[in-house]
């Protein structure tokens, strides 16, 4: 196997290895966002409609960090 050959192999495995490391921060913080959102409805019961609105909004955009992820992941690949 020649350099090029060897550089397109590693490249191709970092790129999957990076996506994975990437969508680890969307998970952590759809995580915290939940957590929190258990604790205030534990806190103040009469609020859970109005944190639930809010905490799905808030997963939203942290899910949106893992499909720039991915999409940014498909972009460099080809």
């Amino acid at each position: 196997m020649d350099a090029t050959s060897i550089v397109a192999a590693i490249n191709g495995n970092i790129a999957t290895v990076g996506y994975g490391l990437a969508a680890i921060g969307p998970a952590i913080g759809v995580g915290i966002v939940v957590g929190k959102t258990i604790e205030s409805v534990a806190r103040q019961p009469e609020l859970q409609g109005r944190l639930t609105t809010l905490m799905y909004i808030g997963i939203a955009f942290t899910e949106a960090l893992a499909l720039i992820g991915i999409a940014t992941y498909y972009i460099f690949t080809n």
